[in-house]
């Protein structure tokens, strides 16, 4: 039986072999990545008109199907998704296994709650392989704050018997310098995940140069308003290449609650919507911490406790 040929680029209607070789400079070549893009974003990036953008884009959903399909598929495709160990089976249980690809899992908390932790140990566990927690990947890591600590990721490598050095090497990491900085290395990342084997995409934090990029109420639609377009292209890169997404968020006090806990992320309902998994997390006693699943679709609230050591994240 004769083998199906593969597609490439220059299959598509209205792709020339110079509009093909941009898209490939520029790490567009799944199929999948063109079909979600929308016609401006794709002008853009091709740097072609904006008519021939959306015929293309339609051209390329059309050659892959994309339309109504019956939940068993859906159901398939969830299937095919996998999970990240958080290294605490306390804290895999309430996130159904682990941290999932083909979605974004937010963890919002105070000051040394252990989110940007967790972070470390999801960068050096992505690289396990699937019968450890791991998916055999590598790691793109958004530094926002200067919160990223190599120094913590060797010495968590070395408690998995892992070798520091590789580990690291297999971590690419950006400092964003401000929200637009941020956008942009989004973005770019679309190039690296092929060339590099990229499992996991951190951001740490997320909401950091937002909230100090868009000051004022007066600014709050605009923020928003980028915000959203920012989350939509995180959730098309897990979708198209079947990865995870990690952000951490900030907390804000409001004065009005009288009783319970009187914080709440910051990002409003934007990424409350656009968040798969919620975790919210905060300090127990004897150095313990508490994480929370505050919202997801398919699973119930509950909590985990579990403790931060120096070789990392563990049960209690």
């Amino acid at each position: 039986m004769a083998r199906k040929k593969k597609l490439e680029l220059e299959d598509i209607p209205n792709v020339g072999k110079k509009t093909a070789e941009k898209l490939r400079e520029v790490g567009y070549t799944d199929f999948m990545a063109i079909a979600v893009c929308s016609p401006s974003e794709l002008a853009a990036i091709a740097e072609i008109g904006e008519g021939q953008a959306q015929k293309i884009i339609r051209s390329v959903r059309q050659m892959l199907d994309i339309g109504f399909q019956t939940a068993d598929k859906i159901l398939e495709q969830k299937r095919a998704a996998a999970r990240i160990t958080t290294s605490s089976k306390a804290l895999d249980k309430i996130l159904g296994g682990g941290i999932e690809t083909q979605a974004i899992t937010e963890m919002y908390g105070p000051y040394a709650s252990g989110k940007s932790q967790i972070g470390f140990q999801l960068a050096v566990n992505v690289q396990l392989p699937p019968e450890k927690g791991g998916l055999g990947k590598n790691c793109l890591f958004i530094d926002t704050e200067h919160t990223f600590a190599p120094e913590r990721i060797a010495a968590i490598a070395k408690a998995q018997k892992l070798d520091p050095e590789k580990v690291l090497k297999n971590i690419y990491v950006a400092r964003a310098y401000n929200s637009e900085h941020q956008v942009f290395l989004v973005e770019k990342a679309q190039e690296m995940i092929k060339e590099k084997n990229i499992g996991l995409i951190i951001i740490d934090s997320l909401m950091s140069h937002f909230r100090a990029d868009f000051v004022g109420r007066g600014e709050l639609a605009a923020r928003q308003q980028k915000l959203n377009k920012h989350l939509h292209t995180l959730q098309r890169l897990a979708d198209a290449h079947n990865l995870a997404v990690y952000v951490t968020n900030q907390v804000m006090a409001r004065p009005d609650i009288l009783f319970g806990d009187p914080t709440r992320p910051v990002g409003g309902h934007v990424l409350a919507h656009q968040s798969t998994y919620r975790v919210y997390l905060r300090k127990g006693s004897k150095g313990t911490r508490i994480a929370r699943l505050t919202d997801a679709s398919n699973l119930p609230e509950a909590e985990a406790i579990f403790k931060i050591t120096p070789n990392g994240i563990r049960d209690v």
